[in-house]
């Protein structure tokens, strides 16, 4: 039953149509490397001022102002060009376990994040002023976030490498 939900998202006309054009895939490709880059960059600014390493100067909260529509931007073309590049060979995708990694790794660090805006940011006027000092679990948040999102494109690359392989 997936596998036929899989095959026909593969031969839908979007689909084919990228699948089959010289310059869609590695255009669309290209765009989602630079959102996940743009993505990556924004979080890891953020992660790196929990972790105190960086923008000590600044508060967390303006770090994080700064950060978020960013991330969410960035966050959103990568969304969008990489449902793209999945229709057009779903089936290779859904069969290669370094996509569903990334796939799982990227939930992870939707629960991360929520958690740490939900219930760890708490407080963050008055420990995330410059020269606080960061609760542990805040700097916990960050340190699995820049993890995990140090490890997704590395998945990514290798789905690259790995496609056809496993289907």
């Amino acid at each position: 039953m997936a596998n036929s939900i899989w095959a026909s998202l593969e031969q839908s006309g979007i689909g084919t149509t990228i699948a089959s054009n010289e310059w869609m895939f590695p255009t669309i490709e290209t765009i989602h490397v630079f959102a996940l880059v743009t993505v990556i960059g924004a979080i890891a600014i953020m992660d790196m001022r929990l972790l105190g390493i960086t923008s000590k100067n600044r508060s967390v909260k303006a770090v994080e102002n700064d950060t978020i529509p960013v991330t969410w931007i960035g966050f959103s073309v990568a969304v969008v060009t990489g449902l793209l590049l999945f229709v057009s060979k779903a089936t290779t995708y859904m069969a290669n376990p370094y996509f569903l990694w990334k796939m799982g790794l990227m939930a992870v660090a939707g629960v991360n994040m929520a958690i740490f805006h939900r219930v760890i940011s708490k407080g963050v006027d008055e420990w995330g002023q410059p020269g606080g000092t960061i609760p542990g679990a805040a700097k916990l948040s960050g340190a699995l976030s820049l993890g995990i999102w140090l490890i997704i494109p590395f998945c990514g690359r290798v789905i690259g490498f790995t496609l056809g392989v496993y289907y």
